[in-house]
């Protein structure tokens, strides 16, 4: 039986999967690669913050998540199927990885951010 997410250790070893899955393919890699042009070392740190708001209220996000999605998106345009990937990749690696409460919060939560995100970028269209 896996464990639940359950700290910030979890959430690192949880979004380094999830990270590898999403650069690993071309459909989506570009986005973080070429466009964004992410460290991935500083912005998992930024993720594990994030997502420890959103699973365990902590505060220690303090950023606008959604802003740096609006200027990728008007750099290179994020289409559904970006979407469907990122959830995808997100929820396997999940899966893969732990069960439980907060396990299923945090795909629901994700599905709720991609589903935020891709109406504020109509907007923006």
């Amino acid at each position: 039986m896996k464990k639940d997410i359950s700290n910030r250790d979890d959430l690192l070893k949880l979004l380094t999967l999830f990270y590898n899955k999403l650069l690993a393919d071309n459909s989506i890699s570009y986005l973080f690669t070429d466009v964004a042009k992410i460290d991935l070392s500083h912005h998992l740190d930024i993720l594990v913050n994030f997502w420890d708001s959103v699973l365990f209220q902590n505060d220690v996000y303090r950023k606008n998540a959604m802003q740096p999605h609006l200027t990728l998106h008007q750099k290179s345009p994020l289409q559904k199927h970006h979407f469907e990937t990122w959830l995808r990749y997100f929820n396997e690696s999940v899966d893969e990885l732990f069960e439980g409460e907060k396990a299923f919060l945090a795909k629901e939560r994700a599905l709720s951010i991609a589903t935020v995100m891709q109406i504020k970028i109509k907007q923006l269209d």
